[in-house]
């Protein structure tokens, strides 16, 4: 027998016996499939790689060589239509323009064209947002925006306005139109970047779209209707005695300008005794304040905030499309974030120079580039000359100062739109509304189209009644549930109210000249402060403000809609100019508002019910009435002031609650020492400021939830009152019973719960030292269109906004701040010496990132610095670096 086995010849056990060698045709063709995918594999991803990198860096490249291809030229000499003679405009070094022309036509055709250089996609999409125009180049997403604002008419309104502009008005706007499309052609062939990335080009200027742009901020300021349609949908839930809690009308902490001087210089009555540990005696009762039954004025009759809502009504628009419509519009950037502003102007008596100091600092949604743009404006034929902010898309300086006077401007918040429910009768064509009398009209209809990017057009049948000599819109289809026939009065819808005055008002030497160019200013009603080089200061309430009722007996104005039955809310002609609220040369020598009541205590007219919040008004009026010798520098420091005394107080409170309550958590009891040793300013390191926003932002759901019925879901939402923050410290302070949840002991017990609440729902660090009010309250600013790709923002290579950067200040402090909101500008007028004013915007001069003046003045506006803004033409030629000269084409 052989030693060693013979070799089987069956396949099977071969196989086995031999697993690597003669293998079978089908594991032979697995394993060459498998080889053949490793190798494109291999070649493949190392390709894909490549080209994805060739693809970036073309990307690059192209991005970057399209904004590089769109800087404007700003110096050597360029021509270019509708100039009679040169004009040169000099640049500073933060890209300033300072314009002179011979002549104030030229002047005015040089602005369009220079303010387009740097801000042409601005000046459009604001037009668009405006007129409703924005799905056409954005798509269908946009759609709902547009729809809101055809229903609205503001494109419509726009129409009627420039068909009904007095010549020259109207004359200036087409010489600004000249100079804006001088400026897109020539840059058709380098249009700024957003055209290109969305691949459509500028339409002409044309005298509608500046329009249009004052439109847009019109509406920003005086939309208030979405406020009253909110405050209906609460009064169906709340019994009067909460909504008159919740709903204040002025305040005790109010300082109308045209009020004589209060002392202010020392702070109401805090918590003085508040415990400064657990083992001293209790507080036996809470810091009181005036007694708030008897309002001070909204200014004459008003509807007292204890009665019931006037038109209110079972049916009410349902809380999904009430927030809905606040998306849509933007009406509420952040909590307590109201567009409005602060001004002041201090005498000579009490500045270091003896001649008055002016600031003005508008508090504005941020954008990229910012709201306004600045620029000097000078026609040594005209004698005209004046520097300051600009709105792109507008001529002329809203606010600033001429070589005599300077201006500033805060939002007066004037009701200036009511909402009425109206009787209607059959459909469609045949449509008719009832007016009094039991008389019947046919229901006014206009076609809108909207262009809708690579869609079907979408065509909207606008009906509307008509009240007075103005169509008012029916607004009900903004709201899909909504079974009321809403229609919309508004100053807009009176061509008249469209005004474009800023000529005047920028040539004015003194203060007869000052208001007689605002007495025809339609709008947005404003409080405007004024400054001249003889050592005058005033204040002067502008704008059209609807009567209803008559001028010897106006009618209280209503916060819900009304019943277009009702001839009481019938409009009758607006407030005498000559009788809004004004001061002149007050005896104390401050002038100061910041969008609280301005209205004295028995003043003939209702303006508003809903001022603004009274703190910021109340602490610039105490630092300024307590200094003298004031500089510039001061003025910049109150403007940059982040002292809260709501917020103080509120601290002090919740301190206060804390150690009376049962609570063994010691987070908590952390969180009262930090509270009372608080010295009230919201700093960007400060925790404490964290702890009191976190339980403000947990107290309101747990006050309203339990009124609300079993299902409140997000109707506290609604709740939108611009003194809310007061009508806190009121319930705070004054702990009424019939406030506080069942299932709380007391108050403090409720304190207590609220701030757990909100350190929870804050996500707060376990250590509320290591807590920093900034790093969670940033500001937060972005382009709206790099924005929506980060793969964008890699291409360009370049800072495009701020992103998320610590911030000091809330919406209570002078300082007025939310995520995206806050000053506009920062601006005082030195009429002692006009060189030393300072004035500084958000961002940058240019919308181009690859601009040196794209984002170069964030970081003073970030820090708390400024800038001088050479006005002489000895400090304009020292500060140009570049210098470039229009001719006539």
């Amino acid at each position: 027998m052989n030693s060693y086995d013979p070799v089987p010849t069956d396949p099977a056990l071969l196989a086995r016996r031999f697993p690597n060698e003669n293998p079978t045709p089908k594991s032979d063709r697995a394993t060459r499939l498998r080889r053949i995918l490793l190798l494109i594999i291999a070649i493949a991803v190392p390709l894909v790689i490549l080209l994805a990198a060739a693809a970036f860096l073309g990307g690059r490249y192209w991005t970057r060589h399209a904004l590089r291809d769109s800087l404007p030229q700003i110096d050597g000499t360029l021509s270019i239509a509708g100039l009679s003679a040169p004009v040169t405009v000099q640049r500073d070094t933060r890209g300033v323009p300072h314009i002179h022309a011979a002549t104030l036509s030229d002047l005015v055709v040089a602005q369009g064209f220079v303010t387009a250089q740097d801000r042409l996609w601005q000046m459009d999409i604001l037009r668009r947002h405006a007129a409703g125009e924005l799905a056409e180049i954005l798509g269908p997403s946009l759609v709902p925006h547009d729809r809101a604002q055809r229903i609205l008419q503001v494109r419509a309104s726009a129409d009627r306005a420039v068909a009904s502009l007095p010549p020259d008005q109207l004359h200036w706007l087409q010489l600004y139109a000249q100079g804006v499309n001088a400026s897109i052609a020539a840059q058709s062939a380098h249009l700024p970047i957003e055209f290109r990335i969305l691949r459509y080009q500028p339409e002409p200027w044309t005298p509608r779209d500046s329009i249009l742009v004052g439109l847009a901020m019109f509406q920003d300021l005086t939309n208030t209707f979405p406020q009253k349609l909110n405050r209906e949908a609460l009064s169906a839930k709340l019994p009067p005695e909460l909504l008159a809690d919740l709903y204040p009308v002025g305040s005790w902490r109010d300082h109308p300008p045209t009020q004589p001087a209060i002392d202010l210089t020392n702070p109401p009555a805090d918590f003085d005794d508040i415990p400064l540990d657990e083992s001293q005696s209790k507080l036996t009762h809470p810091a009181t304040k005036p007694d708030e039954t008897t309002k001070p004025g909204a200014g004459a009759p008003y509807l007292a905030a204890s009665s019931p809502d006037v038109g209110s009504s079972k049916l009410t628009t349902s809380t999904g499309d009430l927030l809905a419509l606040q998306k849509i519009l933007s009406t509420n950037p952040c909590e307590g974030c109201i567009a409005g502003s602060n001004n002041w102007a201090v005498s000579g008596t009490r500045t270091a120079s003896g001649k008055p100091l002016l600031s003005n600092d508008m508090h504005l949604n941020h954008s990229v580039p910012g709201v306004w743009y600045e620029a000097d404006l000078q026609s040594t034929g005209d004698n005209f000359h004046a520097a300051g902010v600009t709105l792109p898309g507008y001529p002329f300086v809203i606010v600033g100062h001429n070589d005599h006077i300077a201006w500033g401007f805060t939002n007066l918040g004037a009701d200036v739109q009511d909402i009425y429910i109206e009787h209607l009768r059959g459909s469609g064509s045949t449509a008719e509304y009832e007016s009094p009398g039991n008389i019947w009209h046919p229901v006014l209809h206009q076609r809108e189209v909207i262009h809708v990017l690579h869609h079907s057009d979408v065509i909207l049948d606008v009906a509307a009644t008509q009240h007075g000599t103005t169509a008012t819109p029916l607004i009900s289809s903004i709201f899909p549930k909504e079974n009321r026939a809403l229609s919309l009065r508004w100053t807009i819808y009176d061509p008249a109210n469209i005004t474009t005055s800023f000529l005047n008002i920028d040539s004015a030497v003194d203060w007869p000249s000052f208001t007689a160019a605002f007495s025809t200013f339609g709008g947005p009603a404003q409080n405007v402060v004024f400054a001249d080089d003889h050592g005058n200061i005033g204040y002067h309430a502008v704008g059209k403000i609807p009567i209803r009722g008559s001028i010897t007996q106006p009618t209280a104005l209503s916060p819900v809609p009304t019943d277009a039955l009702d001839a009481t809310h019938d409009w009758e002609g607006y407030i005498p100019f000559d009788q809004l609220p004004q001061s002149f040369d007050p005896p104390g020598g401050v002038l100061a508002t910041a969008n609280a009541r301005v209205t004295p205590d028995g003043y003939p007219f209702p303006i508003t019910l809903n001022w603004g919040a009274p703190y910021r008004n109340e602490r610039i009026w105490k630092v300024l009435s307590s200094r003298d010798h004031l500089t510039p520098a001061d003025m910049l420091a109150l403007q940059t002031d982040v002292y809260s005394d709501l917020d103080h107080v509120i601290a002090q409170r919740l301190a206060y609650a804390i150690d009376h309550s049962t609570t063994k958590d010691r987070r908590i009891r952390q969180a009262a020492d930090i509270l009372r040793k608080w010295n009230g300013n919201v700093d960007i390191n400060a925790s404490a400021p964290a702890i009191v926003d976190a339980t403000r932002d947990a107290l309101w759901p747990l006050l309203l939830n339990p009124h609300l019925g079993p299902h409140p879901g997000d109707i506290a939402q609604l709740y939108t009152w611009n003194e809310k923050p007061y009508a806190e410290e009121q319930l705070i302070m004054h702990t009424p019973a019939r406030w506080l949840p069942a299932h709380y002991a007391n108050w403090d017990e409720f304190f207590t719960a609220a701030v757990a609440q909100g350190l929870f729902e804050a996500h707060s660090p376990f250590d509320l030292s290591k807590w920093q009010y900034g790093k969670s309250h940033p500001v937060y600013i972005e382009h709206p269109l790099f924005a929506q790709s980060p793969l964008l923002r890699r291409l360009i290579g370049v800072p495009t906004g701020t992103g998320a950067q610590p911030q000091s200040g809330d919406t209570t402090t002078v300082k007025q701040v939310g995520r995206s909101f806050g000053p506009s500008e920062r601006f005082t007028a030195d009429l002692s010496n006009l060189d030393n004013s300072t004035l500084n915007i958000v961002l940058g001069e240019s919308g181009n990132p690859a601009s040196p003046w794209f984002m170069d003045q964030w970081p003073a506006w970030y820090k708390g610095t400024t800038f001088t803004l050479p006005f002489s033409k000895t400090s304009i030629d020292n500060a140009a670096t570049h210098t470039l000269t229009l001719t006539p084409q």
